[in-house]
């Protein structure tokens, strides 16, 4: 009678205990290119929704797809959250395809042209300049006005920062190597000062250190946030419309050998949600690209910037582009 008891006793808790592990919303490993301090936030708020357990692994985006394309087959990452489309092009043959319902939530030049990857967020190139000492009137219109000797000593450049190596990339896709390495060599040439970030560079610029600078848009709308109006730098975005006037996206894809592929799913998911899409027009001043989010009212609207033609997939080839800058003397 006991014994009986007790295995009824037993059933029923395993019973319980199978339910609870198949009720469970399980893990998740992502591998970030983008800092922390950006994406934590909301990397966290998909956990609290969802109850799913996530690991993130966080460093450059280089770094990471350097990573990934070591690990192969054995990495644990779920999906690869990039800074740019040439992280994700340079491990394309890692992804498994998207569901064509995720990737036309976004417009056509936001995801991977083979559908490897979908962009989450927008982030367009501008020329930071001073306030105090320029308009953007005294600003040439397309980027390669820069290499004239008039600028010498008054830009700062980010060399080995991934936006900027993309953007440089579709200078190459657009202008060539030759007319490329040509505007390179010009801006060593005008003693362009080097910094490691572009929050450097957007501080540098305000506090009249340079007088313009290449950078992302939405690193200036941090420190208008802090300090106000009165921060005596702005954005210019190029009246010619040339690969310095590139919005690029932040994008993210999941490994073909995911073991959470359905959360990772729900990732992108609600990624592109207009929570989460609110999340980066409010919180990171990126571009959302999801219809129907409203952006900070500081930021021109994408429609209003003269962009440039360059398919994603013309901003994967990052290799050529390091040995270019390496050729030129403006990386080792």
């Amino acid at each position: 009678m006991l014994v009986a008891l007790l295995g009824m006793l037993f059933a029923g808790c395993s019973e319980t205990v199978t339910k609870e592990v198949e009720a469970s919303p399980g893990n998740l490993t992502v591998y970030s290119g983008r800092s922390e301090s950006l994406v934590g936030p909301i990397i966290e708020q998909f956990s609290a929704a969802t109850g799913i357990e996530v690991a993130v692994k966080y460093g450059k985006t280089s770094e990471i797809a350097a990573l990934l394309n070591e690990e192969g087959k054995k990495s644990p990452a779920d999906v690869f959250f990039a800074q740019d489309p040439g992280g994700l092009g340079s491990v394309s043959d890692l992804l498994t395809a998207i569901p064509v319902t995720t990737l036309e939530r976004v417009p056509e030049w936001a995801r991977s042209p083979v559908g490897k990857w979908v962009g989450l967020s927008g982030r367009a190139r501008v020329v930071v300049y001073n306030t105090e000492k320029l308009t953007e009137a005294d600003l040439p219109d397309d980027i390669r006005g820069f290499t004239d000797p008039k600028w010498k000593g008054r830009i700062g450049w980010p060399p080995g920062n991934t936006s900027f190596k993309t953007m440089v990339t579709g200078m190459r896709a657009t202008w060539g190597e030759e007319e490329t390495e040509r505007w390179l060599e010009g801006i060593l040439a005008n003693d362009v000062k080097i910094y490691s970030k572009n929050t450097a560079i957007v501080a540098a610029t305000a506090a009249g250190e340079i007088e313009v600078g290449f950078v992302n848009h939405y690193y200036l709308y941090r420190f208008m946030a802090e300090e106000g109006e009165s921060f005596t730098a702005r954005n210019y975005h190029p009246r010619s419309g040339g690969p310095e006037s590139l919005v690029m996206v932040a994008g993210a894809g999941i490994l073909e050998t995911a073991e959470n592929r359905e959360n990772a799913q729900r990732f992108l998911d609600f990624m592109l949600s207009t929570v989460a899409q609110q999340y980066f027009a409010s919180q990171t001043y990126e571009y959302p690209l999801v219809e129907g989010v409203r952006i900070n009212r500081n930021l021109t609207p994408i429609a209003e910037i003269t962009k440039p033609t360059i398919g994603a997939q013309d901003l994967e080839d990052l290799e050529a582009t390091a040995k270019l800058l390496s050729k030129t003397g403006v990386l080792p």
